[in-house]
């Protein structure tokens, strides 16, 4: 088994280093928030249902389309192009990683995978009429090149800051993230409310295809940030690049692969994340339509608490991290489900037609949201071997994206016994009891020193 290495000994970074390491959330959170969360759903089908020969703002319709020659739905052609992204995803994120500790420098990796997120977001730009195809294609590589760019982004935290720092600094870029996402959010609705026409569905969709092209153009923009201001330390000689660096990827990651037997608990905490974490995912992404279906809350209703999501989660992620540093970031989390699990009891006794209980609902989502996301990230960062970051986040982004689709596996499969979205609902609590119960179980301590590191004063 090949052994890394000790560092150098590096520089404490310096706030700018930690700026600009915040920044890049700032700038890939528009892609989450505007393109994925709001508008590319909506646009692509649209664009599809035109490929079938679909009038814009038809009540109806039945047509589909053929990619590749595959009949598809043109309402199934979105969903369908979220779960094979999700697919090269999972292949993608590894590989990633274990080319960016092979890597002499990491700033380049980052961006490249973030210019050609961005690149491939403001080409939908050319997405008009029927280019469905182009549309879908294009959304695939924005959405691999995403995670890729979030593995290298991850790699960066240890370098950040000590065992009793990354808490903190986890928190603060996951809590400007939803800053910067929800504020280019917000400016959209007021562009599309301002400039929409009643009555005239291509006006809509060209406004939606610019708000997807405006993410872009912020994703790319402030990425220059992070490019300027944060530093490349000196690697362990594991990471020294020898002969092609893609096929030195591969070889690595067959390595990590192999050994990650000897990390037995760290692979022990994906779990545990992997099963709480899906439960998380599958909120976020079923909220909209619970209220739209369940609850028979109008459009303007949802999108108030997407607002308020996105920036009641930016205090949620400080408010949470100054907990962690006093009680630990492990038991954050673990209070930060039993939160979760309150959610969705809560939300199976929401009345409908009641906007704004249903908000209510959304502003506690967003405290809880960002702070257990930030905190899993930097306790993960205690129990993964030095030089080897990229690599291990590349499996930490599996478990944050490559299998978010078991939960909503579970939302369908009992909605479709029971006719019941609450009842759908409420199976998610398996998730978060289940993941809970698993994290408890963690030797966290125990952990962070089989990985070789000093584990922070509390935890």
């Amino acid at each position: 088994m090949t052994t890394a290495s000790p560092a150098p000994a590096q520089p404490a970074s310096g706030r700018r280093e930690r700026t600009g390491w915040y920044a890049y959330d700032w700038a890939m959170s528009a892609f989450s928030t505007t393109v994925i969360t709001v508008f590319l759903g909506p646009f692509l089908t649209s664009v599809a249902e035109l490929a079938a020969g679909c009038e814009l703002g038809a009540d109806t319709c039945d047509g589909t389309v053929r990619p590749l020659g595959i009949t598809v739905a043109a309402g199934s052609y979105f969903p369908y192009l979220v779960s094979l992204s999700v697919f090269l995803t999972v292949f993608a994120l590894p590989v990633t990683g274990a080319i960016a500790d092979r890597a002499a420098r990491r700033k380049p990796l980052l961006a490249a995978t973030a210019f050609t997120g961005a690149g491939a977001t403001v080409a939908m730009a050319f997405v008009t009429g029927d280019r469905y195809l182009l549309g879908g294609l294009l959304f695939i590589v924005a959405n691999v090149a995403f995670g890729a760019a979030v593995v290298v982004y991850n790699s960066f935290l240890p370098q950040l800051g000590g065992p009793d720092d990354r808490d903190r600094i986890s928190s603060r870029g996951w809590a400007l993230g939803y800053l910067g996402g929800g504020l280019l959010l917000l400016l959209n609705l007021v562009v599309v409310q301002l400039f929409s026409e009643d009555g005239n569905p291509q006006r809509t969709l060209d406004l939606a295809r610019w708000m997807i092209v405006s993410a872009g153009v912020w994703w790319a923009g402030f990425t220059l940030l992070p490019l300027r201001w944060l530093r490349e330390y000196p690697r362990p000689e594991q990471a020294a690049p020898g002969g092609n660096l893609l096929l030195d990827g591969f070889r690595q990651l067959g390595r990590t692969v192999r050994d990650l037997k000897a990390y037995p608990l760290t692979l022990f905490f994906l779990l545990a994340f992997l099963v709480y974490n899906d439960g998380i995912q599958t909120v976020i992404a079923l909220a909209s339509q619970y209220g739209t279906e369940e609850l028979g809350l109008g459009q303007s209703t949802l999108i108030v608490t997407i607002l308020l999501v996105q920036f009641l989660a930016f205090g949620g992620a400080l408010l949470l991290g100054a907990l962690a540093g006093r009680i630990g970031a492990w038991k954050t989390v673990l209070l930060s489900l039993v939160l979760w699990t309150g959610v969705i009891i809560a939300a199976f006794r929401l009345p409908e037609g009641a906007p704004v209980p249903f908000m209510i609902l959304g502003a506690a989502i967003g405290l809880v949201l960002g702070g257990s996301q930030a905190l899993s990230r930097s306790l993960f960062s205690q129990m993964i071997p030095e030089g080897r970051e990229g690599e291990y986040y590349g499996f930490y982004e599996i478990s944050d994206k490559g299998t978010s689709w078991l939960g909503p596996l579970a939302f369908g499969l009992v909605f479709q016994l029971t006719n019941s979205y609450r009842v759908g609902l409420v199976s998610l609590l398996i998730f978060f009891v289940v993941g809970g119960l698993l994290l408890l179980a963690v030797p966290v301590r125990r952990a962070i020193v089989a990985a070789g590191n000093t584990p922070p004063r509390v935890l």
